[in-house]
């Protein structure tokens, strides 16, 4: 049921980029058109491509956002507790689905916040506003459209309250480690010295796990693999043969990261019709789609303290499997 006065408690703004945000032409011309081949793995989620995650996330291998959302589960009071935010600002917010694990938290609590979601769909975040402020009519939601790798700089949240910064899913883990110290340093300077940061990081393991979450069984992670050289299609007036590249994931132990390939099965041209341009690509040949860096608890110490914050409490999942962080400012 919809509350008639949940609309009154909903509103947007848009956040300008701080700093130019690569397109899709920047990013092919820059890393697809020689070799060695990489996009980055943002170009996933086209509505199709948001769909098959979805799936992703239900397949018996795909541990990360089980264990999250379990984590979130047990220790959303615990969270909410130690943090009291006035103010709960998400990065990559996409559908608000663990968050909610917060707000019930807060529910029980009686702890009142306004929700921040910032993202670069509009609609989705704006429906799952909705539905947030029809099932806590004590949130009010004021959803951020941009993207958030463009800086924070152009983020304007009320002076006055505490607020928790909330990065979730392990998305930390997709950026070079350079990036990720940088955008965790963005977060620190934003940070005031009684606000803190709620981090889901995923952790080392063994191989073979690492491994199946990205190569499921049911090859739902191969099609939502090969779907960004649909998007390529669609997008740039290329003709990229889907079905004659085979998805591949490797754990690189050197630099702690998954990593998720392309590989052509045969030699073939690619016109690029946006671009006016052709590559060839030979039998073998891999296109690197995303990096997915894992942690150990000393490695986490590391980032923390490299972008001037300090670990403030630490929830993991069974053996280790994932990690659920709250930091904070170093002084």
């Amino acid at each position: 049921m919809r509350f008639p006065e949940s609309a009154a408690r909903l509103a947007s703004t848009r956040v300008m980029p701080a700093r130019p945000v690569p397109s899709l032409v920047d990013d092919v011309r820059a890393g697809l058109l020689s070799p060695p081949r990489r996009l980055p793995p943002k170009y996933f989620y086209d509505d199709h491509g948001s769909r098959l995650f979805e799936a992703i996330c239900e397949t018996p291998e795909y541990y990360p956002s089980r264990a999250e959302a379990a984590l979130l589960a047990e220790h959303g009071v615990d969270i909410i507790e130690a943090t009291r935010p006035e103010h709960l600002l998400e990065l990559g917010s996409g559908s608000s689905r663990k968050t909610r694990h917060l707000f019930d938290a807060c529910d029980r609590l009686g702890a009142a916040c306004t929700y921040w979601p910032f993202d670069v769909s509009a609609q989705m975040m704006l429906d799952a506003g909705t539905a947030l402020a029809d099932d806590y009519p004590w949130l009010d939601v004021h959803a951020l459209i941009g993207d958030y790798t463009g800086g924070l700089a152009g983020v304007s949240l009320p002076e006055a309250g505490r607020r928790l910064i909330v990065f979730l899913g392990g998305t930390l883990g997709n950026f070079e480690p350079a990036d990720a110290q940088a955008m965790l340093e963005e977060i620190a300077a934003l940070m005031r010295g009684d606000d803190a940061l709620l981090l889901g990081l995923d952790r080392v393991k063994d191989r073979g796990r690492l491994e199946a979450a990205y190569d499921d069984a049911q090859g739902i992670t191969a099609e939502f693999n090969r779907n960004v050289l649909s998007v390529l299609n669609r997008e740039l007036d290329a003709d990229f043969p889907v079905a004659d590249y085979r998805h591949r994931a490797v754990f690189d132990a050197e630099h702690a990261r998954i990593e998720m390939r392309l590989v052509a099965e045969r030699g073939h041209r690619v016109s690029l019709g946006a671009l006016d341009e052709t590559i060839a690509i030979d039998a073998g040949e891999e296109i690197v789609t995303e990096f997915s860096h894992k942690f150990t608890p000393a490695s986490i110490q590391r980032l923390l303290a490299r972008a001037g914050l300090k670990l403030d409490a630490h929830f993991e999942a069974g053996d280790g499997d994932y990690s659920l962080l709250i930091a904070r400012r170093a002084a």
